[in-house]
Parts: C-alpha cells; sequence; structure tokens
C-alpha cells in the first residue's frame, strides 16, 4: 500500500486568532497516524514563483499511512475544528497526492 501526502502552502493573514489551528492540527494528525515532514521550515523557491506565492507563505508536508487514511483525517470533526480556524485566518491551498508504491 501507498503512503499518502497533504501538501499545503498557507499564507497566515491573522496571525492571532490562527494560533488555536496549530494546536488542533497537531493533535489530529496524530490521532489519524500522520507524521510532519515539514512545517514551515524555510523554503526556497526555484521555480515556477510568482509575488502571490514567495514571501510569508508557509509550505505544510504530512505523512499518512495510505490515501484513505489521510482522506479519513481531512473529513475528520477532529480536523473539522481546526480547519475552521485556518479557513478564516489564512489563504491558501491544500492537497492530497499518493506515494509512490514501495519497491518490492
Amino acid at each position: 500500500m501507498s503512503k499518502a501526502y497533504i501538501v499545503a502552502e498557507i499564507h497566515v493573514t491573522n496571525p492571532g486568532p490562527y494560533a488555536d489551528y496549530r494546536a488542533l492540527a497537531t493533535a489530529s494528525v496524530a490521532q489519524y497516524g500522520g507524521q510532519f515532514l515539514a512545517r514551515g521550515g524555510t523554503r526556497l523557491q526555484k521555480e515556477g514563483g510568482d509575488d502571490q506565492h514567495n514571501e510569508g507563505w508557509r509550505t505544510v508536508i504530512v505523512e499518512f499511512p495510505s490515501l484513505a487514511q489521510a482522506q479519513t483525517w481531512y473529513d475528520s470533526v477532529e480536523y473539522g475544528k481546526a480547519k475552521d480556524i485556518r479557513l478564516a485566518n489564512s489563504i491558501g491551498r491544500l492537497f492530497i497526492v499518493e506515494g509512490v508504491a514501495p519497491a518490492t
């Protein structure tokens, strides 16, 4: 079974209220078997950069055991609470991508 990855590019527009998102998201990711691989670290834009997606944007990558598990997390009540905060206090995009099947 292939792993799956949540990839998000987020620009926080209201840092105060957004602070609650981090704790709720962290707990929900752990509850659903996910693991953060990248969370707002240094970002070196190499290709396809534009004024909208450079300075001040955070990149987040979360690994889940499967595509189904990632989807279950995204649709969960627990993440729904965090998602409401994120959507109200940031702009960005988020998608789920299936990983490469392990070599046998």
